[in-house]
């Protein structure tokens, strides 16, 4: 039977143009609201982003006053104590005022500047933060050559010397010492050099210390900084190898207990990526000892630090359910190199799951989408499945990293399940206390282990996400790197190495012990304790818990030969510090603000409430309102494209973006077709 014919009356041309309009209106609704992240959409707004550095014009202004950076690293056991000292050189015909942001490690303790301007050295003194800035200004104000360095994050500063008269050459050196923590054996010490360009989200509250702007150098435009750099190491045992991923290095002395590395000169920048030196000592084991340093007057404070390095782990016979959802961002940062990593990454992870376990995949950036809308099982089929998705995978877009871990919190699971969230994601956002908090107050939920993806990441953050989340942090350099952190994640997680932890002492009265609880032991990395004592010189350090194949104890006995280090001092205030600046994330606001200003003064420290701030009394400048401010521009981090930083350049569209484009081009294909179809017939 045929079907009945209906008559079809063709739109005019007007009902064409009004259609398209009508077309174009259902789209913007469409890519507004029609989106699978909608929620999360809805809190996108226009973000603060850090621009390129723009050339100015304007004679006789030198725009780049920053002309090298001097390194020097002296490690001793596992405590660093690093030099860095910054020349500034006015090479313009005015005065001017060098506003530059540079990063540090994040186990840094700042303890120390001193300014030299040709043959005056000027010793800086630590100042409540508000205080030393209004210090700042006014001899600024005067004409005074000054300099201000004030904490933007744990890992990033900000340096501030005003009044630099043409011909000046201005030395800024920083001081500050931290605790090397080994890794299945190896020795590792990080010099960041580049800040990468931060996400500044505009729902990031006030708390999170605010924008982290800087000017940057377009993509491939190298600095016309110098960086040289050069390590000493005195170790107990002899330097069995060492090497750097990150550069190119010379080194003299390996096989000894003395053994120096620098930087080999090459054509290629150094200063865009961090510097990564590894090193293995003979004997392959983590040199674990209880340290103690006495102060040098009746009345001082005595410091210790333990360090122990946990039983070997033994896989369980029994293994609970696992979930397992991998977050990763592909915003506008991650393009090209970084997002290629991830996905080699990720199929290393997600290839290697067991059949038993359940996952889901979830792409973030200004939005989110999953790659199911419920944990499926880690069946083949599923897991060419999710790997097919993240080939897909291109970079673009913002970076709201906080709506995508409220989704992942949301996410429902049963009680009898161990969740496991894997974010990958290279930091570059401002947002750090906020999502810090997010992941404490959803422990209960799952544990946290954060992998960092680049030359240059953000590891305030990405070891801050693993710290709060009682994981791990991992960081990924290079793709053939991909491979081996992914097995090592598989260990860790399916062997937690020792559980309810204690530590205890016997003939020492220790207090203000940090961490004032000790977490889960994971593979591979010891059990670190710093504290104060009173009394008789001596005692022993006791670790206790439980490992998986039973009890675990281990005593600990003071060395008697000699006094420790005092950069025990700064090392444990940092850590004491570190800790209530997580309280202060927790609770929000600044609540642990007189306890961490007390901390930072009384230990000559920079923290996120005190700097550090040298004036010289003579005044220089007649004419300061005259003086020029000058950013001094940063390279962009090796790997790291314009589009970081809000560049246009073709990117994959947000998630949301693309279903509506799709089904737009359905409408006009599906609207289009019937009408040259009836012109042919």
């Amino acid at each position: 039977m045929s079907r009945p014919h209906l008559p079809y009356h063709p739109l005019t041309r007007t009902g064409r143009v009004l259609w398209c309009m009508a077309l174009a209106a259902f789209s913007a609704v469409l890519m507004l609201f029609w989106s699978s992240a909608h929620a999360d959409d809805s809190e996108a707004l226009r973000a603060e982003s850090p621009y390129f550095a723009v050339n100015s014009s304007e004679p006789g202004t030198d725009r780049l006053p920053l002309k090298s950076t001097e390194v020097d690293v002296k490690i001793a056991g596992v405590i660093a104590d690093v030099r860095v000292t910054q020349h500034y050189r006015n090479e313009g015909q005015r005065p001017i005022e060098a506003r530059y942001v540079f990063p540090g490690s994040t186990q840094a303790a700042v303890y120390a500047m001193t300014v030299k301007l040709g043959d005056r050295v000027l010793t800086a003194r630590i100042k409540e933060k508000e205080a030393a800035r209004i210090e700042y200004q006014a001899a600024k104000r005067e004409g005074k050559t000054t300099a201000l360095l004030e904490q933007r994050r744990p890992n990033v500063f900000e340096m501030n010397v005003a009044n630099i008269l043409p011909g000046d050459d201005v030395a800024v050196e920083l001081r500050y010492t931290e605790l090397l923590r080994p890794t299945d054996a190896q020795y590792g010490f990080v010099f960041p050099t580049v800040v990468g360009p931060r996400y500044n989200s505009p729902n990031a509250a006030a708390s999170n210390g605010g924008a982290i702007g800087g000017a940057y150098l377009k993509q491939g435009v190298a600095s016309n900084t110098t960086l040289t750099l050069r390590v000493t190491l005195d170790t107990p045992l002899a330097v069995k190898a060492i090497a750097s991923p990150s550069h190119e290095v010379m080194v003299d002395g390996l096989g000894t207990t003395r053994a120096a590395v620098s930087l080999k000169p090459g054509d290629t920048p150094a200063n865009n990526r961090d510097f990564i030196l590894n090193y293995r000592l003979a004997g392959e084991r983590i040199e674990s000892g209880l340290v103690l340093y006495r102060g040098e007057d009746d009345g001082s404070e005595n410091f210790f630090l333990a360090m122990v390095e946990p039983p070997k782990a033994v896989a369980p016979r029994e293994i609970n359910p696992r979930d397992y959802i991998f977050v990763v961002d592909i915003s506008g940062s991650m393009h090209g190199y970084p997002l290629e990593t991830a996905k080699v990454l990720l199929r290393n992870l997600i290839g290697s799951l067991r059949a038993s376990d359940t996952f889901n995949v979830m792409l973030f950036s200004g939005s989110s989408r999953m790659l199911a809308p419920a944990s499926v099982p880690a069946t083949r089929a599923n897991i060419e499945q999710a790997i097919r998705t993240i080939n897909e995978m291109g970079g673009g877009g913002s970076t709201e990293i906080v709506p995508a871990l409220k989704r992942v919190a949301a996410l429902p699971k049963a009680e009898e399940v161990s969740r496991s969230v894997i974010f990958v994601t290279d930091g570059y956002v401002s947002v750090e206390a906020e999502v810090f908090r997010l992941i404490r107050q959803n422990l209960n939920q799952f544990n946290v282990f954060s992998f960092g993806i680049g030359t240059s990441v953000n590891r305030h953050l990405i070891e801050g996400m693993a710290r709060a989340g009682q994981g791990e942090a991992f960081i990924v350099t290079k793709p053939d790197q991909a491979a081996a952190q992914a097995e090592r994640l598989r260990r860790i997680i399916e062997a937690p190495v020792l559980t309810q932890v204690k530590a205890s002492f016997e003939g020492l009265e220790a207090y203000d012990v940090e961490p004032l609880q000790l977490p889960d032991v994971l593979g591979g990395r010891p059990v670190v304790v710093f504290g104060k004592w009173r009394g008789a010189w001596g005692g022993q350090f006791v670790i206790e818990g439980r490992a998986a194949d039973g009890p675990y104890r281990q005593v600990l006995t003071a060395q008697q030969d000699g006094k420790g280090p005092s950069a025990l001092r700064q090392l444990w205030a940092r850590q004491r510090i570190a800790s209530l600046s997580d309280q202060e994330a927790l609770e929000g606001g600044s609540s642990q603000k007189a306890a961490i200003t007390e901390l930072g003064l009384t230990y000559s420290l920079l923290t996120q409430y005190t700097s550090f701030i040298a004036v010289d009394q003579r005044v220089r400048n007649t004419n300061p309102a005259q003086t020029q401010a000058v950013d001094q521009p940063s390279p962009l981090p090796e790997g790291v494209s314009n589009l970081a930083i809000g560049a246009e350049v073709p990117s994959t569209p947000e998630p949301g973006a693309m279903a509506a484009l799709l089904v737009v081009i359905g409408v006009v294909v599906a609207g289009v077709w019937p009408s040259r179809r009836r012109r042919k017939e």
